[in-house]
């Protein structure tokens, strides 16, 4: 997380200068207009995501289900990490993290799970607990001690002032783990990706409150259910702040740089780790072995 603390503040220069890349921009006669959308405007975002075609299962002549980690200490990883504060930008953009945050909170995304299976789901209540801690300060234990038999019987409660709140934040989040599906689609003959599933990685909320950095999978969200609420969002797109790219985009088309550490195998799913420990080099080409595998699938295709 060193490189995202160092560029944190240059990020945010030009985060504030990308704000100014708003609907209305060259129109607008006031500060006050700018961002506001004409009717027309209106009806040409009511779009959706461009949708999955339909692939049988006999269609399917090769799959493949991977997992990769998604550094965010990378610069072109960098439009799924910022903006950290979104003080800096206005209301258009916000990070991936506080995107999928927001939508948990707000009912739109259901699809929340604990694992990568699918098999135990959650609710905002379940994982609350990750996001934020309450504790209670030296002087507030002393304070309840002091008047015991008071806060007991609920004649007292303590004030705020007693109380530490630590809550995480899009800042705190290190990368993501994303699962996904490879297979060569032989009526159109190409080998193609569908991504099944995404998940944030920080510390949680108890550990961060005690500086500890360790990090954990926050929860894992089901992709396909929730293309609609990343099309709604925004990322930064370097080449030309005029357009920005959805997020659904962004993901779907695969503009970020990944590693595999898990591929699916007879061994139960095991990860690259745990053949290749304590290795680093090694596990790198490993990934990058587990990726040329799947392509020479498609290369060798073609030979005759």
């Amino acid at each position: 997380m060193k490189l995202k603390n160092l560029l944190l503040v240059v990020f945010s220069v030009i985060g504030s200068l990308a704000s100014n890349a708003q609907s209305n921009l060259l129109n607008a006669k006031t500060p006050d207009e700018i961002g506001k959308k004409t009717a027309a405007q209106l009806e040409s975002d009511n779009d959706k995501p461009l949708p999955y075609g339909y692939v049988h299962d006999r269609d399917v002549l090769m799959g493949k289900t991977t997992w990769e980690i998604i550094d965010l200490d990378e610069r072109v990883n960098f439009p799924l990490y910022f903006p950290v504060d979104t003080a800096f930008v206005g209301k258009e953009r916000r990070s991936l993290f506080q995107v999928l945050l927001n939508g948990i909170k707000e009912g739109k995304i259901t699809e929340v799970y604990g694992d990568d299976y699918f098999n135990s789901k959650k609710t905002i209540s379940d994982i609350q607990s990750v996001f934020k801690f309450r504790d209670t300060t030296d002087a507030g234990k002393d304070e309840f001690n002091n008047f015991y038999d008071d806060y007991k019987s609920g004649k007292k409660v303590l004030s705020a002032e007693y109380i530490n709140e630590t809550e995480l934040s899009a800042a705190d989040v290190s990368g993501y783990k994303i699962k996904g599906f490879w297979y060569f689609d032989k009526r159109q003959s190409e080998l193609k990706y569908r991504l099944l599933a995404i998940c944030p990685i920080a510390t949680e909320a108890r550990d961060k409150a005690k500086g500890n950095t360790d990090t954990i999978e926050l929860f894992w969200v089901y992709f396909p259910a929730i293309r609609d609420v990343l099309h709604e969002a925004k990322a930064f797109n370097d080449k030309n702040s005029a357009m920005p790219i959805t997020f659904d985009h962004l993901l779907n088309s695969r503009r970020f740089s990944g590693v595999i550490y898990k591929e699916e195998n007879v061994y139960g799913d095991r990860t690259i780790q745990d053949y290749m420990k304590d290795n680093s080099q090694l596990q790198l080409l490993e990934s990058e072995r587990v990726k040329e595998k799947i392509r020479n699938f498609e290369q060798d295709m073609w030979n005759y």
